[in-house]
């Protein structure tokens, strides 16, 4: 493994957990987790919670993320959230392309190849979700699908 790049385990909360709730979740997490430091543990809480979340991780080892992100900067896109209003909060990840997107969205290769990574104060990184529906999921080393996914979000 390139010891240059940390392993990350993120959580996905979906459309699960308020704001209280998940405010009582970081705080369990950061008691337990607190000694880790071999991995980056990013913690993806619906867009509700993003400021109240920020605030509640900083200065601990956990890491926040978005679970999407418009391909667009500012302006009229109802229901939308670009990378400068992330940059707020300090999202240091953001998962793209999640089969979930893909399938009730229609959101493909071309849409989140145009998703620009979003900027931080300090590092940042775009995960793209290259995982398969529950249909077509399994075990084993990533798929044709994964990596074509994976290739098709990467810049240049």
């Amino acid at each position: 493994m390139d010891k240059e790049r940390k392993l990350i385990i993120a959580g996905n909360w979906k459309m699960n957990k308020t704001v209280a709730e998940g405010l009582d979740l970081v705080a369990a997490l950061k008691r337990e987790l607190t000694s880790v430091k071999e991995v980056d543990i990013v913690v993806c809480p619906p867009f509700t919670a993003l400021e109240s979340i920020s605030k509640a991780i900083e200065g601990s080892n956990l890491r926040l993320g978005a679970q999407n992100m418009s391909e667009h900067n500012f302006g009229a896109h109802t229901g939308e959230t670009c990378a400068g209003m992330l940059k707020e909060f300090l999202v240091r990840y953001v998962i793209l392309g999640h089969s979930e997107r893909r399938q009730y969205q229609l959101e493909g290769d071309p849409l989140i190849a145009r998703k620009p990574p979003p900027p931080s104060p300090r590092r940042s990184s775009p995960s793209s979700a290259a995982a398969r529906n529950s249909r077509s999921a399994r075990p084993a080393r990533p798929s044709r699908l994964s990596r074509r996914r994976c290739a098709a979000a990467s810049p240049g």
